[in-house]
């Protein structure tokens, strides 16, 4: 591990050096009229199947595929592939008028019956469609209005479905005619059409079928830079034109350059580590409790991160009002607590070696992490430094994405770190679902389950009042504070940064729309 530790740090000095080297140098480079290269944290897809793993999120960013509805910067609903939506007198029936204007990328028109099709093989395809709405009919007449019927009032139902790119709309005919969705995407109706893809690298056209208005190039590529500083220095270069999640590390370099504009939002993220209770060790509370204690999170985020993050606490942000400064952390840093909780948990330096142990064991917790967010080895670095101090031995182990997501399911880990958008639905109790939710959540592997908390997120969920869904809310994250479920680090600033040459870029809170038709040469 002292080998890992060395190489990012050299990595780290290398990238900073190389990188204002290549950007003297190259810094004025032009986009090309026709073609735009994005490079970073847009896509961690290994097929373009929606339905598989979480690579809808692809889809959208990459504009091939739109939902029923758009969230704005405020994150309410407002209309898309949908114009309009109601909600009937039985609170079960939601019609949508889909949007007559809209075609698909291959030439045919959006209608009810398409969006009916594509919205039962994304139920009939993938178990976590079930973990936001369940239906008990979906019908369509009249050629554009789509009606669903729900097995419980979800008062909600619009930012559902697009509250996650999983429900994106695709022509499924397309698929019966021999394409293969997984290599080469699906027929959506954005504004860019697959050309090639490989996890490495995408290439996309415009489609010359767009509803809404002027695509403004012609092909976009988009290679993926999964590491930070390789990153930075693509785009200093002129590799390519804009780059999404600069790391807090190169982040200055771009504020202080004429030649780039930053873009960047309080985001509805939350990086937090999971902690295996599973299986393995760390079902013992206390010893939980001494791993969130010895974290030192404001340091982390006013020195590691340079204040591009706000410290962390609870498993929601401070950027959606749910609570964050009425509750309260019960292991908030206190080296010295820490301590004396690995005593209660049964962990002393019996031989002096410097780490703790238990009936003659070390105590070493593997700790899984990825690149593609270039802070989350960073913190993974700061925790491993801060967990020696207490006689905690921290294994770093960097894997793919893909990896990341089979272990936390299963269960068969110590420690997960990942970077999470908490209230993509615009509102939060998915999430909590998501990661903590008890009977019938099969992507829960932390092994937390508590019956009062599977009630609170009931009543944040289905609620009338929107004050009792909100306390609801508040009531969920402070009972997991109090039995240290996760370690919740920080949340962050979410960022693009562009050449001055390109126009229409944007951040939005909920980071789907990344590449959209509104990018173009000014």
């Amino acid at each position: 591990m002292k080998g890992l530790r060395k190489a990012l740090l050299i990595g780290m000095t290398l990238g900073m050096t190389v990188l204002g080297t290549v950007g003297c140098m190259n810094q004025n480079a032009a986009p090309s009229n026709d073609v735009l290269k994005v490079g970073g944290a847009i896509s961690f897809a290994g097929t373009l199947e929606p339905t598989e793993n979480y690579f809808s999120w692809a889809v959208v960013r990459f504009g091939v595929g739109e939902t029923l509805i758009k969230f704005d910067d405020q994150m309410k609903a407002t209309p898309w592939l949908a114009t309009s939506w109601k909600q009937g007198d039985d609170k079960l029936t939601w019609t949508f008028t889909i949007n007559d204007k809209v075609k698909f990328s291959n030439g045919k028109s959006l209608t009810a019956e398409a969006v009916k099709a594509s919205l039962e093989r994304t139920f009939a395809k993938s178990k976590r469609a079930k973990t936001f709405f369940n239906y008990t009919e979906i019908s369509a007449k009249g050629g554009q209005e789509l009606t669903i019927k729900t097995d419980k009032e979800y008062y909600n139902l619009p930012s559902l479905l697009g509250g996650d790119p999983l429900f994106l709309i695709m022509d499924v005919t397309a698929e019966a005619d021999g394409r293969d969705i997984a290599k080469e995407g699906p027929i959506g109706t954005g504004p860019y059409v697959v050309s090639s893809f490989t996890k490495e690298r995408a290439e996309l056209k415009r489609n010359d079928n767009y509803w809404d208005g002027k695509v403004g190039f012609a092909k976009v590529e988009i290679p993926s830079i999964n590491d930070a500083n390789t990153r930075a220095m693509a785009l200093q270069a002129g590799d390519v034109d804009m780059a999404v999640s600069i790391g807090p590390g190169e982040y200055g370099i771009f504020q202080n350059d004429k030649n780039f504009t930053v873009y960047e939002v309080a985001s509805l993220r939350d990086v937090f580590v999971r902690m295996g209770g599973q299986k393995g060790k760390l079902q013992n509370p206390d010893l939980r409790a001494a791993l969130i204690a010895a974290a030192d999170r404001e340091s982390y985020a006013k020195n590691l991160m340079k204040d591009t993050f706000v410290a962390g606490k609870a498993p929601l942000p401070p950027s959606i009002d749910y609570g964050f400064d009425q509750l309260r952390d019960p292991n908030k840093y206190n080296v010295e607590r820490a301590k004396e909780l690995l005593k209660r948990a049964g962990y002393q330096d019996t031989n002096g070696d410097g780490i703790v142990d238990k009936d003659g064991e070390n105590l070493v917790l593997d700790f899984y992490a990825y690149t593609s967010r270039p802070e989350l080895p960073l913190y993974a670095e700061a925790l491993q430094a801060d967990y020696k101090k207490i006689g905690v031995d921290l294994q770093i182990k960097i894997v793919d994405y893909a990896v990341i997501d089979t272990l936390s399911q299963s269960g068969d880990y110590d420690m997960i770190i990942s970077s999470v958008v908490t209230a993509n639905t615009g509102e939060p109790v998915w999430f909590l679902k998501q990661y903590w939710g008890g009977t019938g959540v099969e992507t829960n592997g932390s092994g937390f389950s508590d019956p009062r908390f599977d009630e609170l997120l009931v009543l944040g969920e289905s609620a009338n009042d929107p004050v009792a869904r909100r306390n609801a809310v508040i009531n969920a994250q402070q009972l997991m504070l109090d039995n240290a479920v996760a370690l919740f680090l920080g949340y962050p600033k979410v960022n693009i940064v562009g050449n001055k040459k390109i126009d229409g870029i944007k951040m939005t809170p909920s980071e789907y729309y990344i590449i959209t038709k509104d990018l173009k040469l000014k």
